[in-house]
Parts: C-alpha cells; sequence; structure tokens
C-alpha cells in the first residue's frame, strides 16, 4: 500500500485538488495536522479512521504511516497548503525510505498562492518584479542555514512572501526598511480562503501596526514588494502584438 502526502491548501475544503480529494476519498487511514484542517475536509474521507497528529512526535506519526501501510490501507497524510513549503516532507520520507514504504506527494495551492488572489495581484509584473522570494524567519524554530537572512534577501530587490513572521514583525520591519525603503507597499493576508480571513496593506513603515490594529498573530503571509502597488507598467511581450506568433510557442 502508498503513503500519499496530499497538499491540503490553504483552509477552504474546496481548494484541495480533485486527486487529493480521491485520494481522501478511497484512503483507510488520514493522519491530518488538527489546528490546520477544517472539518469540510475531513467529510470527504468519512470512512477512514482520522488520527489528528498535532500532539504527536515525528516518530509518533512515522509508526502511524508505518503502521496503517503494514495493515494494508492506503495512507493519506494531509500538509497544510502545499506539501513543498514548510511541511516536514523530507523528514518523514526519509524514515519511509528506511523502513521500505512506498509514497507519493500529491500538491496542493500553497498560503502564498492564495494570499495572492485574495490580494487580486500578480506577483510577477512587467519591469518592476520578476523573482518571488518565499522565505521565514528565524525565532523558536529551526536555524535558518548561513547567508539566508532577511537582510540578504531584501538586497535583492525582489518580492518577498514571508510565512511565519506575523509575530515578528518590529524585527521584519528593522530588517527590511534600510533596503526597500519605508514607502514600501506591504499586505498581508490571514487565514486565506478560511472564516476570519483578513487583509491589511500599508506602506513597510506601517506594518506592525497595521498587523496590531487587525489582531493578526497566526497563519498569515507577510509581502513586501513594489509589485503591490504597481501601476503604468508595461504590457508583457507575451501576448504583444509585435511577437511573431507563427514561429513561438505560447510561453514567457
Amino acid at each position: 500500500m502508498t503513503v500519499y502526502f496530499v497538499g491540503a491548501g490553504p483552509g477552504a475544503a474546496d481548494l484541495i485538488t480533485v486527486r487529493g480529494r480521491d485520494l481522501l476519498g478511497r484512503c483507510g487511514v488520514c493522519l491530518y495536522p488538527g489546528s490546520m484542517t477544517p472539518p469540510d475536509l475531513l467529510a470527504y474521507c468519512p470512512d477512514a479512521e482520522q488520527v489528528d497528529t498535532a500532539g504527536l512526535s515525528l516518530e509518533q506519526i512515522v509508526e502511524k504511516l508505518v503502521g496503517a501501510h503494514q495493515a494494508g490501507h492506503d495512507v493519506v497524510r494531509l500538509c497544510s497548503g502545499d506539501p513543498s513549503l514548510y511541511s516536514a516532507v523530507a523528514e518523514q520520507v526519509r524514515r519511509l525510505d528506511a523502513a521500505g514504504v512506498p509514497y507519493q506527494v500529491v500538491p496542493g495551492v500553497p498560503a502564498f498562492a492564495a494570499s495572492a488572489a485574495v490580494l487580486g495581484r500578480e506577483l510577477t509584473v512587467p519591469e518592476v518584479g520578476q523573482s518571488l522570494i518565499i522565505t521565514r524567519v528565524q525565532a523558536r524554530s529551526t536555524a535558518m542555514p548561513p547567508g539566508e537572512t532577511l537582510a540578504a534577501f531584501a538586497a535583492t530587490g525582489a518580492t518577498l512572501a514571508l510565512h511565519l513572521a506575523i509575530n515578528h514583525v518590529e524585527r521584519v520591519t528593522s530588517e527590511l526598511s534600510p533596503h526597500y525603503g519605508a514607502d514600501c507597499p506591504v499586505a498581508v493576508v490571514a487565514l486565506a480562503s478560511q472564516p476570519g480571513e483578513t487583509v491589511v496593506r500599508g506602506v513597510l513603515a506601517e506594518l506592525p501596526e497595521l498587523v496590531r490594529a487587525a489582531g493578526m498573530t497566526r497563519a498569515a503571509t507577510i509581502f513586501v514588494g513594489r509589485v503591490l502597488a504597481a501601476a503604468g507598467f508595461p504590457d508583457s511581450f507575451l501576448y504583444s502584438s509585435a511577437r511573431d506568433r507563427a514561429n513561438q510557442p505560447e510561453s514567457l
């Protein structure tokens, strides 16, 4: 049998992929992060054994995955957002490899993408910003690799999407302002696609005040970059009338 690491999406049950929903419908066991999984999502697997992993250690989670596999069950391990970002999938599949348990990864809608959709903004705007850096801040968590600092990323001028940083906005503002400028546009989306979804917009200097006034404390994505307020930019060459389409595929 197989363990499926399924991206649950940002929160709303209907933002899971069709593949993920179908796997939930036929799995024998579903492990899910309790604090981040809406009840509507678990309704897709009413006949499965449902295990809340919020109180489990990594070893206990892997024990559940291996045990379900040995008992002849397909297993869905739900991951908030997309499994490729901050999901601890790397640690789990390393142990499944050692145990000889097969697995597959099913992508999901990441929180930054859902948040950008809430904002109604494209994060890559012609001649304004063509790069997006997804990162987090160092707090009471795994150490950041050398060189991966907010200042280093800010020096590129690229648009930032900050996860796990909502309780460190003073530090974020202090470290980013010398590079982006106090007037750089910012936006914060908390609980994207979920009940209680909250959005604030402003400039970098106002970020701590905006977050405090909105009462944001968890499940938020902070965006910093000029693309957030871009106007008057040139059209993309992708659909330009000057482009020779006879011999070029539709790509960037």
